[in-house]
């Protein structure tokens, strides 16, 4: 297996994951130059944490999809699955919309100011049905990956993010709607036309390889409880994962100066996501490409020079002024937060390269189906990262170099513990 074939398999999952990552910088961009940014601006964080925590358990649906769907019968099982899912968490997030669940969570449990919390229910109500989307689309997509047709995934998050951000600058330009308003239509504008378009994609695997009455894949055909067996521990990491954001905004929340911290926390979040995207597209190309032995040291020297690039590059934005441009000119902060953003951005420098490394041992442990040991990695992270932010609180540390801490610290203890499970589970030499 060449580099350079590994690369080009990599390339389109990369720029869609960096298609997207774009989208949340777009959003904000647009709330910058609308009247009452920064409760506007950390109002959409707190959406969109809350919007991405409820449709968590479908995330891993294209890992899922990429490993078990192999024929007509395991499309049509995974199928049920995923609509299954869907119903599920468009329920919970009309109850968290709707219900006094919202008082329990965001003032309650989050700690969230009164009057960002006030905004914060509307943009929920707008995004009740992210999760269904999102799940819809991730199944569709793993099915394309499957069958090596990457391309239309880099093509439908173009999509995804010429609706979104179309949707959110013409509201911006036109309207006089409040910026969390525009922000949460221009992201269901994004998901929906990106699932539209993902099962318009996948028609030619449908009508071909996974068409009615072609020959069903070798093994042992899957089951429903087959398939919940192995979905499940990647859909309580995706829960644990996702738990983070809320984590620490809520921490922040209890910190030194909460509304301006709030207000910078989303873009130094947006800074280090884009930074992290070749990263998070490296597990499905281990998932599709690790077969035994022979594939893995091609695989994890890919890895470790896409570590070091990452790295790199992070460091480069970072300590020349393609940040403070990025910042002030791009974004069009406030002073005051910029200069919170600017300066905290150093901390961050690692997580890109630590999040290489941890995906590709995931990619590892998932085409194992080692599927548990992901969840337990997931736990360790989650754990240091409370452990941090606790202490943080307790002992009144500045907001943003407390969650730089707590993540890296936590990135760091899940490498090594999914290293261990590698080398004691897996065929690697």
């Amino acid at each position: 297996m060449r580099q350079r074939d590994i690369f080009w398999f990599w390339l389109p999952l990369f720029a869609s994951w960096f298609l997207m990552t774009a989208e949340g910088p777009i959003i904000a961009a647009a709330i910058n130059r609308l009247p009452d940014e920064i409760i506007m601006l950390a109002a959409m964080g707190i959406v969109s944490s809350l919007s991405i925590t409820i449709e968590s358990p479908i995330i891993n649906l294209l890992a899922t999809s990429t490993a078990l769907v192999r024929d007509h019968a395991s499309y049509r099982l995974v199928r049920r699955f995923t609509i299954h899912w869907c119903l599920a968490l468009t329920l919970i997030a009309i109850l968290v919309a709707y219900t006094r669940l919202f008082d329990l969570i965001v003032p309650g449990l989050l700690d969230v100011p009164p009057e960002i919390a006030a905004w914060v229910r509307p943009g929920m109500r707008i995004m009740v049905f992210w999760s269904a989307a999102i799940g819809w689309r991730r199944f569709l997509q793993g099915i394309l990956i499957r069958f090596n047709r990457t391309r239309a995934i880099a093509l439908g998050t173009a999509v995804r993010l010429l609706a979104s951000g179309g949707v959110a600058i013409v509201l911006a330009v036109l309207s006089q709607l409040p910026g969390v308003i525009i922000g949460a239509l221009g992201l269901m504008s994004g998901v929906i036309a990106e699932a539209l378009y993902a099962t318009w994609a996948v028609q030619p695997v449908l009508r071909g390889e996974l068409a009615a009455g072609t020959p069903p894949a070798g093994g042992a055909a899957l089951t429903y409880r087959g398939l919940s067996a192995f979905h499940i521990p990647l859909a309580a990491t995706s829960v644990l994962v996702l738990m983070l954001q809320p984590m620490v905004t809520s921490s922040l929340a209890r910190l030194d100066q909460p509304t301006l911290t709030l207000a910078a926390w989303p873009i130094v979040f947006q800074i280090a996501l884009m930074a992290r995207a070749g990263a998070m597209a490296l597990p499905e190309v281990v998932i599709a490409l690790h077969h035994d032995a022979g594939t893995f040291a091609p695989l994890r020297r890919f890895s470790l020079l896409l570590t070091a690039a990452l790295t790199a590059v992070m460091a480069l934005f970072v300590f020349t002024p393609a940040g403070r441009f990025y910042i002030f000119g791009v974004q069009d902060m406030t002073d005051a937060a910029g200069a919170l953003a600017l300066a905290s951005l150093p901390l961050f420098v690692l997580l890109p390269g630590l999040t290489t490394l941890v995906s590709w041992l995931r990619g590892l442990l998932i085409q194992g189906r080692h599927t548990r040991f992901v969840n337990v990695g997931m736990a360790v992270n989650l754990s240091l990262t409370a452990t941090v932010l606790i202490a943080g609180v307790l002992r009144r540390w500045p907001g943003l170099p407390t969650a730089a801490l707590a993540m890296s610290l936590a990135l760091l203890g899940e490498v090594l513990y999914l290293s261990w499970r590698t080398r004691a589970t897996l065929p690697v030499e």
